[in-house]
């Protein structure tokens, strides 16, 4: 479908756009969709740090010394 496509065609298209959107559009346009990929590569360099790091240091495992003792039910079954 897109093969077809020539560098002809393509400057037709950005004329068109151009005439559209004007160029002051285009550019915060680009700048927009220039710091998104900036924000989503950076947060994916975060996600790839030690896990750890992120989320803090719990090695400990929990303790149920200190649980309340289950009371017997004081339901009568007769």
């Amino acid at each position: 479908m897109f093969a077809n496509i020539g560098p002809v065609q393509l400057l037709i298209v950005l004329v068109i756009v151009l005439a559209i959107f004007g160029t002051k559009r285009l550019r915060t346009l680009g700048s927009d969709l220039g710091s998104a990929v900036k924000g989503f590569r950076s947060a994916m360099d975060e996600g790839e740090k030690d896990p750890k790091e992120q989320i803090g240091d719990q090695t400990t495992d929990a303790s149920f010394e200190n649980t309340p003792v289950d009371e017997p039910s004081k339901e009568n079954h007769n």
